[in-house]
């Protein structure tokens, strides 16, 4: 979450190569300990690359364009996290050099070494002389975050030892010692992480709690629907990733028709009707797994996961222009590192929800296409908790400001 407002052009190529450069660390890892210390360095260097590409979009384009602008960077993102599998089951198929799983991480070399050009030749330098200073000790409280998701991931494997329920509780409780630090910080006129007064505003605390239910769904269905194929339909990586690949192509689709002029006619509207949309795909998934059985082939899936992309893209186009036009601009830059910072731990915490729904419905002999049918279900309830919140949200972006 931090500020974009220390952004600059030498600090973005920077980042974007330790980023990568620890995806060399994960692809030579020598065993599980040096893959997850090397994973976390990924983790971390990517949470702090990604709220400055908001700061840089508000810095880079002028008032009448951010919309499009905005509009450009939630698709990419999500569209990205949906095709990646179909990328990492060819690499992982394709076994270059014998290196097997390892190339889905040294791949990112080269893309790093183009970015970092890219970047020093594009990005703009970038200085201001109130830039703000970073928090540390809001960044270790909030990063405390991993008290309530590492149980859930390691709950249900472990039996749910007592120690999962009091790290749970500990995580509220520790959010609540971060808010109360970080206002005391803002009173003393320092630079807080987050600027507290972001979450007595009723359209910003909606769009995050929308935020990590939407995020929650897309990124925990994604790892659910991977294991379904493989171990469930013995399919391989690469024939498990092109069978998500109408999901990601419904993304295309979904964003070029919010970009064709339904997202200014529309605004929040679109958010609901792409809700409901992918709510839709979802369903119709789950019951083509139910009518086709086990038999079931990628071609059958397609049309649900089609629709869902679809939804995806129509949500995931307005989504941030919205939430931010219910802070003010001087406030865009800890609301956006705050909104990416949620996007990132919806993720997380889908994964580990969703993930443990559908092991412990293995664990009780319900089957893998129940078991799948059952977690989409559960998606479909978030996206509907997604419609019901986004009435929390401005109705639609902020005015833009006509060109002089």
């Amino acid at each position: 979450m931090a500020n974009p407002q220390v952004s600059t052009s030498g600090a973005r190529p920077r980042q974007l190569g330790l980023r990568h450069g620890h995806g060399l660390f994960c692809g030579v890892a020598t065993g599980p300990e040096m893959l997850i210390v090397a994973r976390v360095l990924q983790g971390l260097s990517g949470a702090v690359m990604i709220p400055q590409g908001l700061g840089l979009i508000k810095e880079m384009f002028p008032p009448r364009e951010l919309a499009k602008a905005f509009g450009m960077f939630g698709p990419v993102m999500t569209i990205a996290s949906v095709g990646g599998p179909v990328l990492a089951g060819w690499l992982v198929d394709a076994d270059y050099f014998g290196t097997g799983w390892r190339m889905i991480f040294l791949i990112n070399l080269p893309i790093g070494v183009a970015a970092m050009l890219a970047g020093m030749r594009y990005l703009p330098e970038h200085r201001l002389s109130n830039a703000t200073r970073l928090d540390l000790v809001g960044v270790a409280l909030v990063s405390t975050a991993f008290l309530l998701i590492f149980p859930l991931i390691q709950g249900r494997e472990l039996g749910w030892p007592a120690w999962t329920f009091l790290s749970m509780a500990a995580s509220i409780a520790m959010f609540a010692v971060f808010g109360r630090y970080e206002a005391r910080r803002a009173r003393s006129g320092r630079d807080p992480l987050v600027t507290p007064g972001l979450f007595r505003k009723r359209a910003f605390t909606g769009g995050l709690v929308a935020g990590l239910a939407f995020f929650s769904g897309v990124m925990g269905f994604g790892l659910v629907f991977s294991l379904y194929t493989q171990a469930g339909l013995g399919f391989t990586p690469l024939e498990a990733g092109l069978t998500a690949l109408p999901q990601a192509l419904g993304g295309v689709l979904g964003f070029g028709l919010a970009m064709s002029g339904l997202q200014e006619k529309l605004g929040r509207g679109l958010l609901q009707i792409g809700a409901a949309v992918m709510a839709a795909g979802a369903a119709t998934l789950a019951l083509t797994i139910q009518l086709a059985g086990t038999g079931v082939t990628g071609w059958q899936l397609a049309p649900g996961l089609l629709l869902a992309g679809v939804g995806m893209g129509l949500i995931m186009a307005p989504f941030f222009d919205i939430v931010l036009a219910g802070v003010e601009p001087h406030e865009s830059g800890s609301a956006s590192g705050t909104l990416t910072a949620v996007q990132q731990l919806g993720g997380a915490l889908g994964t580990a929800v969703l993930g443990t729904i559908f092991f412990n419905l293995l664990g009780r002999d319900w089957g893998f296409g129940a078991s799948m049918q059952a977690t989409v279900w559960v998606e479909v309830g978030l996206l509907v908790l997604t419609f019901a919140l986004s009435y929390l949200l401005p109705r639609r972006a902020r005015a833009e400001v006509p060109s002089p």
